[in-house]
């Protein structure tokens, strides 16, 4: 039995961290035998294998060479067959010690969950190809991602495994009673503007007729620009209309009352909230940024793509769901059977493949 250990920064609150869990217990259920490595003592999410939580071993003042020190000695004494690191990783000196002194095993592999890719790459070609050159493999959860590295860094060889959606589950946990008797639009996810553009959100329900059909605006979660969103709703006169709640464990419930849920970001990799909206049966209305959307969609088929930064074109969306109901009806029905292709079962089968494929 191959032994594999699963690196993340934490198992908490983001959608690539829920999308690390799974992958622990998709690997798991293949009969490999996982160890998770965390850094931050961060874990709300279901994951499979035996944990080494650094922050919580060693307290969260370790200093950066003393993390490096635990960490050589920890992956020298498991011997890992394969390495599948999820972290987000800019900065090059610190990169490029792990990669080359640290992380010791046969096999070592870096997954791109988003399409800013300064996130994993630094900017000089020249240090990325460096980093990434030898053992490494690069997996990419977009198509978007994958023909964007191949272009900057010309690191053709890269591999793409769509995120899993645990499709069952989700449907399952969306049957939760909850008690709610007022129409609402839903956008869920962390609360960072810079990232999420909710000035886009906000600014688009504003001109939209939803606010006169009395059809409020729910905002699911948390996250460092919670108070500039408040300031946003007040400044827009919208605090009746739109209602915000905290980051919740199981969000499904809400996903599958509302009428339609919305993508506003900069950027993505492979927005699970789509994925996960579809599944619950709620179509979706996204701005077709980089990267995910498009491989997600098809217009008009289980949702709407428009162009992004155009307040006009969401505001026009979100009229066409509530006002032409042949088209959200379509839709609607078509949510569920077009997702099928990202379920667990599916994209085990293609980690599967690419694991038993040796460099």
């Amino acid at each position: 039995m191959k032994k594999i250990c699963v690196i993340t920064t934490s198992l908490a609150k983001g959608g690539a961290e829920r999308s690390t869990a799974i992958l622990t217990q998709m690997l798991f259920k293949l009969q490999y035998e996982i160890h998770v490595v965390t850094t931050k003592n961060d874990i709300d999410y279901e994951f499979s294998g035996t944990l080494f939580n650094l922050e919580r071993k060693f307290g969260a003042d370790l200093s950066n060479l003393k993390k490096m020190m635990v960490l050589r000695s920890y992956f020298k004494k498991h011997n890992f067959d394969i390495i599948i690191d999820n972290r987000t990783r800019p900065v090059f000196i610190k990169e490029y010690i792990l990669h080359n002194f640290v992380f010791k095993a046969k096999r070592k592999i870096f997954v791109v969950r988003s399409f800013y890719l300064n996130y994993y790459f630094p900017e000089n070609k020249f240090l990325a190809r460096l980093l990434y050159k030898n053992k490494s493999e690069l997996v990419t959860v977009s198509k978007e991602i994958k023909d964007a590295i191949a272009k900057k860094y010309n690191l053709t060889d890269s591999t793409l495994i769509y995120n899993a959606t645990g499709i069952d589950a989700i449907i399952e946990k969306s049957n939760e009673k909850i008690d709610l008797n007022e129409d609402y639009v839903l956008w869920y996810g962390r609360i960072e503007e810079n990232v999420k553009n909710l000035t886009l959100l906000l600014n688009a329900y504003k001109k939209s007729t939803l606010p006169s059909n009395n059809i409020k605006l729910y905002i699911v979660g948390e996250g460092k620009d919670e108070g500039v969103l408040n300031k946003k709703v007040k400044d827009l006169d919208l605090e009746e209309k739109i209602k915000h709640i905290s980051f919740l464990k199981n969000p499904f419930p809400y996903v599958k009352k509302a009428k339609f849920t919305v993508l506003t970001s900069y950027f993505e990799g492979f927005p699970r909230v789509l994925i996960e909206s579809l599944i619950c049966g709620t179509p979706v209305v996204s701005v077709d940024c980089k990267s995910g959307p498009k491989e997600i969609i098809k217009h008009e088929y289980n949702g709407l793509l428009v162009d992004n930064y155009n307040v006009e074109a969401l505001a026009i969306a979100f009229n066409s769901f509530i006002d032409n109901q042949s088209l959200y009806i379509k839709c609607k029905n078509n949510a569920k059977m077009s997702v099928n292709k990202f379920s667990i079962e599916n994209i085990a089968k293609d980690w599967q493949q690419f694991l038993k494929h040796e460099m």
